[in-house]
């Protein structure tokens, strides 16, 4: 059952200590509390529910929201958030507490089904209210005419502070918009859902902003992956397998030999190599693949006697993937080949996939592929999925969701030589769009060229915002490293690393607007 929390206008000022004192209203998570739209959150998690006036309370929205945005901003593991909650009166009222408890909030289980529950498509809402309201508060106070000396004199004989009062209720606020209207969850590989524009509709709209366009991976929290490894590892898997199949024949039935003792010893001798050759790597491939193929016939004739149901689930579903890997592995072994569709790198994950990247230091990553947009410093995702994809095919998709989310086409698309394609360049002459980078074709090598070369340097330059922005995500906050194990979790916990993200950029920017109106007025945030 669940029940919609209303009542939360008030929280700050009648929050309870039982050790006295108030709490501070310029508090960090004090401020990211006024920055979600709670009840939107609310109408959108409450869809997940399939009864939700059946069965037990369940927890707000705002808690299961609220955890999730802890874990990620503070880098925590699930069982750390729930004692961190338990110990700050600060974090307890950004999950809508009204008073101080001293004791755990939930088991640290449930975070998992709060990843669950509210999924992709319900945090890429969730940052699209979030950074639309943010850029259109922006840009009031920009539009605002700058008072002068004189002004900003008389306003501080006033008393009370009025002026920072009304700014700070600007920056926080949160425009009205109509209704959305749930849909079902679409394909990872489609782009995402995406809010319609809260500006007012006009004759004539002309290309305004600079919309910004890359792609990255999000690695996985997975050894890295080896033929030989990952053969090893599913032979001592698929020899468990065999021991709990065997175990109600003991005694009246021979167990099979497996040779486990052989096979370890034959892995070790070439793991334990620091540099082995090519013929010898082969070579033990092939001696791991017929002793996984010896299991593998090993079971099929177990099951005849003990049927599969006396695995535990997660057994079975190691020896539906280790029948996969097999065959793949064999498939590369038989044409001499390296590439296989759908490659299995983990027996743990096994949606992850590699993901050629081509840079230093990182020539492949395992993970999922990103292609995320900027907007003023904003962040969206665009697409993101486990199987690779050409980011260029989702250039015309990201600018339709900037026009959908704005009102306008983007005057200007910065983006990686990759993404000027014929297509995509077509496309952008046709809208009035002009899209960064060198013209196809031979350089041209006229003095008359030079402008131009000035221009693509600058659109370079410009563009560095969005690699930082990836970085300040895998180096800060995790995005470099996903430690959830399902495929629709980890998106969930990639969605709130550029939801956080986001939050963080809205904070740095309200404090930018305090200190303007202290009477810094030639400050600016790049």
């Amino acid at each position: 059952m669940f029940v919609l929390n209303r009542d939360m206008a008030d929280l700050l000022e009648n929050f309870y200590l039982p050790f006295g004192g108030k709490l501070n209203p310029t508090n960090r998570w004090v401020q990211l509390a006024a920055i979600i739209p709670w009840d939107k959150v609310e109408e959108k998690y409450v869809s997940s529910f399939k009864s939700p006036a059946i069965g037990q309370k369940a927890y707000s929205a705002r808690i299961a929201l609220g955890s999730l945005i802890i874990k990620e901003r503070l880098g925590l593991s699930d069982r750390e958030t729930t004692l961190q909650i338990q110990e700050n009166p600060y974090l307890q009222f950004f999950l809508g507490y009204t008073a101080y408890v001293d004791e755990v909030p939930f088991h640290h289980s449930l975070l998992t089904h709060f990843r669950e529950r509210l999924g992709l498509e319900i945090l890429a809402e969730v940052n699209d209210w979030i950074a639309q309201a943010a850029l259109q508060a922006e840009r009031e106070v920009e539009a605002k005419p700058k008072s002068s000396k004189r002004d900003r004199d008389d306003d501080d004989n006033d008393a009370g502070g009025s002026q920072l009062t009304m700014e700070v209720g600007d920056a926080f606020s949160i425009p009205e918009e109509p209704p959305v209207v749930a849909k079902k969850p679409r394909n990872m590989a489609k782009k995402l859902h995406v809010l319609p524009s809260t500006a007012a509709p006009t004759a004539e709209v002309m290309n305004k902003g600079t919309l910004m366009l890359d792609a990255t991976c999000a690695p996985a929290d997975i050894k890295y992956p080896t033929d030989l490894g990952l053969l090893n590892h599913a032979r001592e898997i698929l020899e468990d397998i065999i021991d709990v199949l065997h175990r109600p024949h003991v005694g009246a039935m021979e167990k099979p030999r497996t040779y486990r003792e052989k096979a370890r010893k034959s892995y070790l001798s070439v793991s334990k190599q620091r540099k082995a050759s090519g013929k010898v790597i082969r070579k033990a491939i092939k001696k791991q693949l017929g002793y996984v193929g010896r299991n593998l016939r090993i079971i099929e004739a177990l099951v005849k006697y003990t049927p599969l149901t006396e695995l535990s689930k997660r057994h079975y579903r190691q020896l539906l993937i280790i029948s996969e890997l097999y065959r793949q592995q064999r498939e590369m072994m038989e044409k001499k080949t390296h590439i296989v569709a759908d490659r299995i790198v983990s027996i743990e994950q096994p949606h992850v996939r590699p993901m050629v990247r081509g840079k230093a230091g990182a020539n492949v990553e395992f993970g999922a592929k990103i292609a995320a947009s900027l907007v003023d410093g904003y962040a969206w995702i665009e697409t993101a999925q486990w199987d690779s994809f050409n980011e260029a095919t989702t250039l015309q998709a990201s600018v339709e969701a900037y026009k959908q989310r704005f009102g306008y086409y983007p005057a200007v698309i910065l983006a990686d030589k990759i993404y000027r394609n014929r297509d995509n360049l077509n496309y952008c002459k046709t809208l009035g769009i002009r899209l960064s980078g060198p013209k196809l074709g031979r350089p041209s090598k006229e003095q008359s060229e030079v402008a131009d070369r000035r221009q693509e340097r600058q659109d370079a330059v410009q563009r560095n915002a969005i690699e930082g922005k990836f970085g300040e995500g895998k180096r800060k906050l995790g995005l470099g490293r996903i430690r959830a194990r399902g495929a629709e979790t980890s998106l969930t916990v990639i969605a709130l690393q550029f939801l956080v993200m986001n939050l963080e950029r809205r904070l740095r920017v309200f404090f930018l607007h305090f200190f303007r109106l202290l009477g810094f007025r030639d400050l600016r945030w790049v």
